[in-house]
């Protein structure tokens, strides 16, 4: 028998990533647009806090499934079980502050 290992722990240089779902974006109008919105908001909202922007990661289906909206989530929002549904991109400003917990 080997002796048991212990997991090894990274810790990544970037914040943690902001999840948005790539089948709610593939099913409403403007997704890709959203998409942009919502990365270009997080550049902006790290540099304006000097830091780096967390990375925005499309996953598979997150099990919401709303009519006309994007599901998104973050570190900060799944600690509270909590998902952001998306409209569409002019609300991608108003959603990055809860995203990243700063307002």
């Amino acid at each position: 028998m080997s002796p048991k290992s212990s997991p090894t722990i990274a810790r990544p240089k970037r914040p943690s990533p902001v999840l948005i779902c790539g089948k709610c974006l593939s099913k409403i109008d403007g997704g890709k647009k959203l998409k942009q919105a919502l990365k270009a908001e997080l550049k902006h909202a790290a540099g304006a806090h000097g830091g780096k922007r967390p990375k925005l990661v499309t996953t598979s289906c997150l099990g919401i499934c709303p009519k006309r909206a994007v599901v998104t989530a973050s570190v900060a929002t799944l600690e509270c079980g909590e998902y952001l549904l998306i409209g569409d991109r002019k609300e991608a400003g108003d959603v990055v502050g809860v995203l990243l917990k700063q307002g």
